[in-house]
């Protein structure tokens, strides 16, 4: 069987670093909210797969840095190149953003969301990926599809949202894309504790610490019987958005939204 060592791992696109048992990545463009780019997706969607072979980590931490979490897909190195894909492309794009959750939901490993600051689109669902989430007050979450022309539906959104806060908050943040501070979020049963900002990553680490010096072959049990006794498998699902979401990227609603933003305009949608 394949094992392997990540302690050393250098990461290119993302901060990476590991103290004993448990590793520490953290989106780091604080310039721009931390958003995601191609490259990004990718790598992490790789290491979190290799994640199931490593012996020595036993548990994650995903942070961001300067203040935020995650403000979702880069709009002019994601959002606009998107406008221009093909059907093909739009649905390879997709399947990779959805294969990131997959990887996080399949590695044995607990991950630890530290959330501050702008938690939003794909980066809400990152959190949502995670198995726990600590977060601050000033936190922001939302789930930004629709105000781009999109469907709710994606990275498996409709599946993992309701499982965490119920189908009718998941409906409220699905349908209108409204910010949600913390306090609000942690009452949703979205966050599992909030902390002061300063103590955020100190606290996140420390709860990560715990569960890697717990059960871990437990743990990875527990976390894929958490998900695998639902009627429907993720990865039915994910594949499922997938194809809507390629769908809706063919839409003018979604160019309109691109060129709005980079306009600075409130885009108009026709729902077409």
């Amino acid at each position: 069987m394949k094992r392997i060592q990540l302690a050393n791992y250098r990461a290119t696109h993302f901060g990476y670093s590991v103290q004993g048992k448990v590793a520490t990545i953290t989106l780091n463009r604080p310039e721009r909210k931390n958003p995601l780019t191609f490259d990004s997706y990718g790598e992490l969607r790789d290491l979190f797969r290799e994640m199931v072979y490593a012996t020595d980590i036993k548990s994650v931490v995903f942070t961001g840095s300067g203040g935020n979490f995650c403000s979702g897909g880069d709009v002019h190195e994601i959002i606009g190149p998107l406008v221009q894909m093909d059907m093909p492309e739009l649905l390879e794009f997709t399947r990779m953003t959805g294969d990131l959750v997959k990887a996080m939901r399949a590695c044995p490993q607990t991950i630890v969301s530290a959330i501050d600051g702008v938690c939003t689109g794909a980066g809400a669902m990152i959190a949502c990926a995670s198995d726990m989430r600590v977060a601050t007050a000033r936190s922001k979450l939302a789930f930004l599809f629709v105000r781009v022309g999109l469907a709710g539906a994606d990275m498996g959104a409709c599946t993992l949202l309701p499982r965490l806060i119920g189908l009718s908050r998941a409906a409220d943040l699905l349908y209108t894309g409204r910010v949600v501070g913390g306090e609000e979020a942690e009452r949703f049963g979205f966050h599992n504790r909030l902390v002061e900002p300063d103590a955020l990553l100190e606290t996140a680490t420390a709860l990560a610490r715990e569960l890697a010096d717990g059960p871990t072959f437990g743990h990875a049990m527990t976390k894929t019987m958490l998900w695998q006794e639902w009627n429907s498998g993720l990865g039915e699902c994910i594949e499922a958005e997938a194809q809507a979401q390629a769908i809706c990227m063919q839409t003018r609603d979604f160019e309109r939204a691109y060129r709005a933003f980079a306009a600075k305009q409130k885009p108009v949608f026709e729902g077409n």
